[in-house]
């Protein structure tokens, strides 16, 4: 090997070393970044499974307490669950409540869990309508405050219409009726409850 090709050897060489001992600390801090990172990774992961396995267990305990007339207890189970799992078992104990005359204890299991964001929405309205069955049509209002979606509305309108607001839930149910898709099943329900608070169902538009 030519004397040439060494000394551009021991040039990269010392390049190198140079720049691990420059970079040391920035390659240190990313490998323990990685390492971090893979391991809350499948911490994550084992927390997904651990609470889902945990509201499972308590959402079968809670079908118990219900076949055996404990509605209180079925709720009081789920109390502080969170996640998907947890949210839908809390909606079904729910309606099982209400079928059995316990509507404040349906809402009570619907406030008790950490709702999933993507079926916050859902929550929000189901409580709502249980507010409204229960008497309490201001609170359902605020329950759907800033939910401008065409069943919120709807509802918005059954609690205005339980609240003496006439005038103010006919408003709702027409703008409900607008946002209904033609062909929904729910969209004759909302026709009728704009008609009987005095409203005008639009006629519908004439295909072109």
């Amino acid at each position: 090997m030519a004397i040439d090709d060494l000394l551009d050897e021991h040039e990269q060489g010392e390049r190198v070393r140079a720049w691990l001992r420059n970079n040391a600390l920035g390659i240190l801090g990313g490998l323990a970044l990685g390492i971090a990172a893979i391991y809350g990774w499948q911490w994550w992961g084992r927390h997904q499974a651990e609470q889902q396995q945990q509201a499972h267990a308590s959402y079968a305990e809670a079908m118990k307490q219900l076949e055996a007339g404990q509605t209180e207890k079925a709720g009081e189970l789920l109390a502080g669950q969170e996640g998907t799992y947890a949210t839908l078992a809390a909606l079904r104990v729910a309606k099982a409540q209400v079928e059995a005359g316990k509507i404040e204890e349906a809402i009570t299991t619907l406030r008790g869990i950490h709702a999933d964001p993507a079926l916050q929405a859902v929550v929000d309205e189901r409580l709502a309508q249980l507010y409204t069955a229960a008497g309490k049509p201001d609170e359902a209002l605020k329950q759907l405050d800033g939910d401008t979606g065409s069943t919120a509305l709807e509802l918005r309108g059954d609690a205005l219409l339980a609240a003496g607001k006439r005038d103010e839930a006919r408003d709702a149910y027409a703008e409900a009726l607008t946002g209904t898709d033609v062909a929904s099943p729910a969209r004759r329900r909302i026709e009728l409850k704009l008609q009987e608070t005095g409203g005008q169902v639009p006629e519908p538009a004439e295909a072109t």
